[in-house]
């Protein structure tokens, strides 16, 4: 089998190469290593290929600061070479995993076939004969350019891209009539456009230069080869970025999306943990905001395990008619002592479930557990409440009910059943502490006006998120979930400025992105600049588009 042939075999299997030996065992090989394009920066524009490699990598090779967030498509076992600081010997290291039998993955920027420096870095796989592989990533200069409004292609006759360190003439690209986007130009940006006005390119040729793009940093100024050296200084616009000459600049207008956004560039704070904000970040990032989660409870066993052991006994055993949970967490409490007994949800047979929210009741069905009674209304205590019968002897054997809650909840749910004639058994099924206070830049971006909105889903993520981390800001946006935690917001000194229409995490962030929407729009029904609230507070840094 030629070498060629064994790369190819190795890349579609993705695994250590094995081959027979004449004695009818198994021998094991070398690894390969996989150059893989990260893409133009959107971690969310990686190829399949490249996600799957990744996947079945034994070592990742790479800068870890830009490309970091690759590594949740790896295995939590994967050994992670971070180059971030090194400019030398990159390719011995993965010729040395690779010769001891391990899949590597090297993550290059961009495309590893647009101006990369990973080379040498193939040559030196190639002269140690180690199998490699190089899988192409969506280019920068394409993808940039459509995150940032300009068709590069579409109306124009021809598209041309450079890296700016290669060309020592300009002249030759000053006659090009299409699109020309230059590569690792931003430094020389200024006399690039003086050198093609000089060698005939009209100054006044439409000029784009898009910082960071893809991500929810990307920045665009747009300008012209004569206007182009104000504009820059006045935007403060570094690498990574790409500059595009030419007409298909003009199409910026109607096809600019990304950055159109309503919450884009948006730094948004979520007072939750990574578990239970995940569905929210990812609703948030839709809308081109970054959030941010910092933890403000921490959640802990009960001090004592007898009550949980009772209700667990009592539940199989048929005391209870219901069983209400009224968070997510005691869900999850409820949960881990079914694994402590070696129970499972079917342990809820002839039981009805009741769930206070959306966020419990989902918790609920991944456990397998259907609930019986979700509110329609208002997702708390009193719509739960608004919604629970009444105690029938007729029709219900039992009238006991058992609600497994925080430490610190309150006594609302159980006044409400009392009156409908339910017995309560009343559990702490986990207690609810205090986090840590978060990093110092956290502390100072929430006070100093560095969040241009904070979602509060709780009077316990207010309460909790002053005492650990001090007032937002009075730039800062305040979102809240409903009504309760809107008093409690205002009882710490917070303008509210949204509240959901319904009590739940989707709907407060789709209500945050209507008010971005409401304030982009009335910026430019103004003839103004779109802001971001940390934008206009005092001594914030201001850039023109």
């Amino acid at each position: 089998m030629s070498s060629g042939s064994q790369t190819s075999k190795t890349a579609q299997t993705g695994t250590k190469a094995e081959t027979s030996g004449h004695d009818g065992g198994r021998r094991r090989e070398a690894g390969f290593v996989a150059f893989v394009g990260a893409g133009p920066g959107d971690e969310n524009l990686l190829t399949l290929r490249g996600a799957h490699l990744l996947a079945r990598a034994d070592v990742v090779v790479l800068d870890q600061q830009a490309f970091g967030a690759l590594l949740h498509h790896c295995s939590p076992h994967v050994k992670v070479v971070d180059i971030a600081d090194e400019t030398g010997a990159v390719s011995l290291k993965a010729v040395q995993e690779a010769k001891a039998g391990c899949r590597v993955v090297r993550v290059c920027a961009g495309d590893p076939g647009f101006f990369s420096s990973v080379s040498e870095e193939v040559a030196a796989c190639a002269k140690a004969d180690v199998e490699f592989e190089i899988v192409p990533g969506v280019p920068p200069a394409t993808a940039v350019l459509t995150y940032a409004g300009i068709a590069p292609a579409v109306s124009v006759p021809e598209f041309r891209v450079v890296d700016a360190g290669q060309v020592a003439d300009w002249s030759a690209h000053a006659a090009f009539d299409g699109t020309l986007v230059i590569y690792n130009g931003i430094a020389e940006a200024v006399p690039i456009a003086k050198a093609l006005v000089a060698a005939g390119r009209p100054d006044t040729t439409p000029v784009a230069v898009t910082q960071s793009g893809t991500t929810t940093e990307q920045y665009t100024v747009v300008s012209s080869l004569g206007r182009l050296a104000p504009d820059l200084k006045h935007a403060g616009i570094a690498e990574p970025a790409l500059m595009v000459v030419g007409d298909a600049v003009t199409g910026r207008d109607r096809l600019s999306w990304f950055e159109n956004k309503p919450l884009f560039g948006w730094r948004v704070l979520v007072p939750r943990t990574k578990e239970q904000s995940a569905g929210l970040s990812e609703q948030l990032r839709s809308y081109g905001a970054v959030p941010e989660e910092v933890p403000t409870i921490s959640v802990e066993p009960p001090r004592t395990p007898q009550q949980m052991d009772r209700a667990i006994k009592g539940l199989v055993t048929g005391r209870y008619e219901w069983v209400a949970f009224t968070s997510a967490n005691a869900v999850k409490a409820i949960r881990e002592k079914f694994d402590e007994y070696g129970l499972d949800a079917r342990a809820f047979a002839g039981l009805k479930v009741a769930a206070v929210g959306e966020a419990t009741a989902k918790a609920l069905v991944e456990f397998g557990v259907k609930p019986d009674l979700v509110p329609v209304g208002e997702h708390s205590s009193e719509g739960l409440l608004a919604e629970w019968p009444p105690y029938d002897s007729m029709l219900d054997p039992i009238n006991r009910v058992l609600l497994p809650r925080a430490d610190i909840a309150t006594e609302t749910l159980i006044a409400g059943l009392t009156e409908l004639g339910w017995e309560c058994d009343d559990v702490t099924a986990y207690r609810t502490v205090r986090a840590a206070p978060p990093p110092a830049p956290i502390r100072e971006a929430i006070k100093g006006g560095g969040f241009d909105a904070v979602l509060f889903t709780s009077s316990s993520t207010v309460r909790n998120l002053v005492g650990i981390a001090g007032k937002p800001h009075n730039v800062t946006v305040i979102a809240v979930i409903g009504p309760q935690t809107a008093k409690t917001a205002e009882e710490f000194g917070l303008r509210v400025d949204i509240m959901a229409d319904k009590p739940s995490a989707s709907a407060l962030a789709a209500a945050l992105a209507e008010y971005g929407a409401k304030q982009r729009q009335a910026a430019l029904a103004a003839g103004d600049v779109p802001r971001r609230p940390s934008q206009t507070r005092r001594g914030a840094r201001r850039r023109a588009k």
